[in-house]
């Protein structure tokens, strides 16, 4: 019984975290849940499934409010499904347990880390100051946006870190002038079967995820996006990302090296 309340409290405070600062729940779940002992293959496996569900909902809205940039999505999906189905299948067939591929996990979520963390700090040099609402990429083609998409998929695969704010990255770079609300429902709508196809390999195929677990992290975590979305307004949300870019950073680096 404890241990499901400080799983559910581990929800509670990552998702007061999100709604108060924004930065993704993939970055910082992951690396929260291996704090409190968790397996790295179980905390990636399961918190995949965790990011498509609550990012479900933001696929929706954005859905309806016609902020979804489709074409864009569909060529980051081309890449990044197939890379995600290739690195579930390789993990399966070439080492016979977790074990064997912890290490490669490890070295991957510290990457991602490391590069959230740069995304989160450089966020407002990557915006564009005057959005034209162009989603047609005047120096890349398609074949740029695909490989983004391979990218996203493999990394987002092995450390479950990537599919919110490095992704919204890319799209920015790629997409300089599209208006930020569409990087960001585009970035969603294509985060969402990433880690449900992800998080149901991890499931299906190598037995990596806690359902238990998952199940009292929602429990946690969605009222408290809610009302920390809701407190956002009186903090000061720029000082909390830094700080929370700076402890992935430091996270990151550690996953690295260690």
């Amino acid at each position: 019984m404890m241990e499901l309340l400080y799983f559910i409290f581990a929800g509670a405070v990552v998702g007061l975290a999100v709604g108060l600062t924004g930065v993704g729940g993939g970055s910082l779940m992951t690396p929260f849940l291996i704090l409190f002992g968790i397996p790295y293959h179980v905390a990636i496996g399961t918190d995949l499934l965790y990011a498509a569900i609550t990012k479900a909902g933001g696929m929706v809205t954005h859905a309806r409010q016609k902020t979804i940039e489709w074409r864009i999505m569909g060529l980051l999906a081309l890449g990044s499904i197939p890379a995600s189905l290739l690195t579930t299948y390789f993990l399966a067939k070439v080492f016979t347990d977790s074990s064997g591929y912890e290490s490669i996990l490890t070295f991957s979520l510290g990457i991602m880390l490391v590069l959230t963390s740069m995304v989160i700090i450089f966020r407002g040099r990557l915006s564009p100051e005057e959005a034209q609402d162009n989603p047609k990429p005047k120096k890349y083609s398609d074949i740029i946006v695909l490989l983004a998409g391979l990218f996203l998929g493999f990394f987002v695969t092995l450390s479950s870190v990537g599919a919110g704010a490095f992704g919204a990255a890319i799209l920015m770079l790629l997409y300089p002038y599209l208006k930020t609300i569409k990087i960001i429902g585009t970035d969603i709508a294509h985060a969402v079967p990433l880690t449900l196809i992800a998080g149901l390999g991890h499931f299906i195929v190598l037995g990596n995820v806690d359902l238990v677990l998952l199940g009292s992290l929602l429990i946690g975590s969605l009222p408290a996006i809610h009302f920390g979305t809701k407190l956002a307004k009186r903090m000061p949300s720029d000082l909390l990302q830094t700080f929370i870019a700076l402890i992935l950073l430091g996270l990151g680096t550690k996953f690295i090296v260690g």
